[in-house]
Order: structure tokens, then sequence, then C-alpha cells
């Protein structure tokens, strides 16, 4: 499989031996683990089956592919890792906060509390309660801001070893603060730190939209909108790829599931096919800087 390649080359070309691990059940194969430490990603697999983590949102790993995701990213539990915009259920959170709990940083980038959108603060407050329930987890998880125009410096500038970005830079384009967002997210790494970035792929054949109306995002675009603040492209991964959408629903992405905003018109449809299919990239901001 194509992952499974980039992968092992990734690790080739780090002079390290790739590590053979069972893959966990519902996840693409991805047996050889190239530049990734086995600790790191035995404590993905543990994580992702953990009783915390209920049957519904162990569901989704058929279509988000998390462990595979975050390998790709080079993740390891030492690292400070800033999650950028995560959503209010916070899915990745559960996976990310307890793998980096002992040894690492969690950093969740979310609204300001100050935000004129009630949407947002009550947003912000549903994951605020999400980690209070679970102390045992997420008691060590650092909340900030990340919202342009005015919340721009979520951390002190260069100390941050990993950003996480899930499905946000949409939205960013759909309210003209990609820019913004992708500045603020390149002051807050290190120099030589990651970026992973998952989002919507639009259809290579069709007109760029800059602003994502449907929530599809021109692959190429992406690239070069993230490579315009300072950013190296590294590599992409077909890891969240899915041949069956179409991309061409009136209400965009949000017809699929898990939003369905259709409602019960065409479900079964939207639910064969699944979630959208989804670029994955990786960035490095360069060392010297």
């Amino acid at each position: 499989m194509m992952v499974r390649w980039m992968l092992a080359a990734l690790g080739s070309a780090l002079t390290l031996c790739p590590v053979m691990l069972e893959a966990a059940p519902g996840t693409k194969d991805n047996s050889t683990i190239g530049g990734q430490d086995s600790a790191t990603y035995d404590a993905l697999m543990h994580l992702a089956a953990s009783p915390h983590r209920t049957p519904m949102q162990r569901a989704h790993d058929h279509d988000r592919h998390p462990i595979e995701t975050l390998t790709f990213f080079g993740i390891k539990k030492n690292m400070t890792v800033l999650d950028a915009s995560p959503d209010s259920n916070g899915w990745y959170t559960e996976l990310l906060a307890p793998l980096l709990r002992d040894q690492g940083q969690y950093v969740a980038a979310l609204w300001d509390a100050k935000s004129d959108s009630p949407y947002e603060r009550a947003a912000l407050q549903t994951f605020k309660a999400k980690l209070a329930a679970r102390p045992d987890l997420y008691s060590k998880v650092s909340v900030v801001a990340l919202q342009s125009p005015h919340s721009l410096h979520p951390v002190k500038p260069r100390t941050v070893d990993l950003v996480v970005s899930i499905q946000a830079l949409h939205l960013w384009l759909l309210h003209d603060t990609a820019p913004a967002m992708l500045g603020a997210l390149y002051t807050a790494l290190k120099p030589g730190g990651l970026l992973g970035l998952v989002d919507n792929r639009a259809d290579p054949l069709s007109p760029t939209d800059a602003h994502a109306k449907l929530g599809y995002v021109n692959e190429a675009y992406a690239i070069d909108l993230i490579k315009s603040v300072g950013f190296e492209f590294l590599e992409a991964s077909d890891v969240n790829s899915n041949p069956k959408d179409a991309r061409d629903y009136d209400q965009g992405v949000w017809a699929l599931p898990p939003t369905y905003r259709m409602g019960d018109k065409d479900r079964s449809k939207y639910t064969e096919i699944g979630e959208s299919d989804r670029f994955t990239l990786k960035f490095r901001k360069p060392s010297a800087r």
C-alpha cells in the first residue's frame, strides 16, 4: 500500500530500522513503521483500544486512521504538541492528551473565551467540560486561545515540536483567516519543528475555490499556501484517502458523515461513502529560522 511504502522510505532516509508491529483492528495495514519509535506506536495502539473511548468513538477509526496519521506526522511521547483548532468533542484529544501526559505536553489551541460568537464560546465550554470529567487523563492539558485576528500567540514562540491540524484549514479558508492562523503555527514551532495537516481534498480537475465554500480544499493550493508562510513541504500520504467520495453534493462535505446535513435524505448512500476523501501532508519549519 502506498502509505506503507512512504513510511518505509522515510525510515530508510533516516537510517532507522523499521519496527514490525501488529496493526490495530479497524485500521489500515501499517506493519512497517519507518522512523517511529516503537514505544510511541505501542502506546497509541493501547490508547486506541482503551475503554475511555466509546465504541461509537472507536468506530471513526475506520475512516480517520489516527494511528497511521500520527505516525506519519512523526509524533513521539516526549514532544510538545499543539493541536490547532481541535473539535469540541476532543476526538483526537482522547489519544494525544494521554499519550503525552507523562513525558511531553499536549496544548489544545481553541477559540478565545472572549469570542463574540455564542457557538464558539459554547464549544469551548464543551471541550473544557470533557477535560474536567476525566482528570486522570486530561488534568495536564494546556488550553490556549488561537483565533484570528486577536489571539495569534497561543504559546511562547519556538517552543512546539509538532503542530497537528485536523480538518481546520477549510474553516480558516472559509473565514479568510488561513494565512494568519498558519503564520501563528509557524511562529509557535521550534526551528525544525513539524506541521502535520489533514483536510478534505477537492477534485483536482475542478476550479480552485480559495474559500473552500463546500468544505473541500485543492491540495496543490493548500501546499502552496502553507509554503508561502515559510514552511518546507516534506511529503504526502494517502492514508486518509477515500475514492468513494464524489465531492459533488449540494451541501458539500457536510452531507457526509458524521455531519449528515441532509438529515435522512439519502442517508444510506452517504453512510456507504463514509467520511470525506482527505489529503494528509507533512511540513517542516526550516532549522535556521
